[in-house]
Parts: structure tokens; C-alpha cells; sequence
């Protein structure tokens, strides 16, 4: 019984430093005058790494969309439309979730960087698509238009995202090697 409340443990702690991070880089917080790089698309992956369970996927979307309202309703000036073209965020954050999954007990560092590259480009895809085709910032946009456009804003996500990936990739390295140096100290 232990090890399964530490498991809930375990997931509640990975959540809220997930939930703080995304506080700190999602668009323009209130915190400091510094704003950070959004970290989404990385924290859903790494979401999917850790905690799994689509209950935190969705309870992680819910807190990203109120983190923008919030956002809207104290700074005017945060630019983001919160419309049809919005809900392209939920497949975008759904392919990285997935993905986070399908690498979770990877140990091979490229594998980690290649599959999330690849979901990262995946996500800005359906992103960028679905603003442009359902926002209505573009109304009398074609899909060829929407497909052309936009690809200014991918070496930003990508570096940004990748960025925060390999971040996590050493601290979650450097603190497995430190538990079991501690396991093995112990023995």
C-alpha cells in the first residue's frame, strides 16, 4: 500500500513542478519582467513520460488554458486568440503526450532527441495549421496558403522546445545516477 500512495506522490510532485515550470514560460506571466520561452510542447512530452495517465493530460491542458485567460484578462497586450483555432492546441499537446509515452524508458539519448524533434515539428504543424485555417485571423485563407506560412516561427519552436528536452534529459540523468550512488552507499 506504501508504494502505490508514493506512486500518487510521485505523480502530484512531477505535476506541480510541470504546472510551475508552465507557469513560468507560458506567454506573458505576471512573475518578472523576464519573459521565458514557452516550455508546452516540452512539458507535455515530459508529461507523458512521467505521469502517464490521461487524467494529468487533461488536467495539464485545463491548467494551460486558464494560465491564458488568466494571462488575457490582466495583460491586454498577450497575444493570443482564444478560438476555434485554439483547439489545434489539444492534438498538438496530444502528439507530444504520446510520444512522451512511447520514450519513457528510453535510455538512449538520441532516440530521446530524434523522437522528440519529430514530435515537436508534428505539434508545431497542427498548430500553425489550425490557427491559420480556423482562427479567422486568415479568413480567406486556402489550405495551400495555410501550408506556406508560418514556417518562420519553426526554428524558434524548435530550439526553444529542444532546448528545455535536453535540459530535462541531464537533470533526470544526474539525478538517477545520484540515487543510485546513494542506493549503492547504502549497501
Amino acid at each position: 500500500m506504501t508504494l502505490l500512495k508514493n506512486l500518487n506522490l510521485k505523480s502530484i510532485i512531477a505535476f506541480t513542478v510541470i504546472f510551475l515550470i508552465m507557469v513560468l514560460t507560458r506567454g506573458s506571466h505576471l512573475l518578472t519582467s523576464i519573459s521565458l520561452p514557452d516550455a508546452s510542447f516540452a512539458l507535455f512530452l515530459i508529461g507523458g513520460i512521467l505521469l502517464k495517465k490521461t487524467k494529468w493530460f487533461i488536467s495539464l491542458f485545463a491548467f494551460s488554458f486558464a494560465i491564458d485567460l488568466v494571462s488575457l484578462s490582466i495583460n491586454s497586450a498577450y497575444q493570443i486568440p482564444i478560438n476555434t483555432g485554439y483547439l489545434g492546441l489539444l492534438p498538438s499537446y496530444g502528439v507530444m503526450w504520446f510520444i512522451g509515452l512511447r520514450i519513457a524508458n528510453t535510455k538512449s539519448f538520441i532516440k530521446f532527441t530524434v523522437l522528440g524533434a519529430l514530435a515537436t515539428l508534428i505539434a508545431f504543424l497542427i498548430s500553425t495549421q489550425t490557427y491559420n485555417l480556423f482562427s479567422g485571423t486568415f479568413p480567406d485563407i486556402t489550405i495551400k496558403e495555410s501550408i506556406q506560412t508560418g514556417w518562420e516561427y519553426l526554428p524558434q519552436s524548435m530550439i526553444y522546445t529542444m532546448s528545455y528536452l535536453i535540459a530535462y534529459w541531464g537533470i533526470q540523468s544526474l539525478l538517477k545516477r545520484q540515487f543510485v550512488s546513494q542506493k549503492a552507499n547504502a549497501i
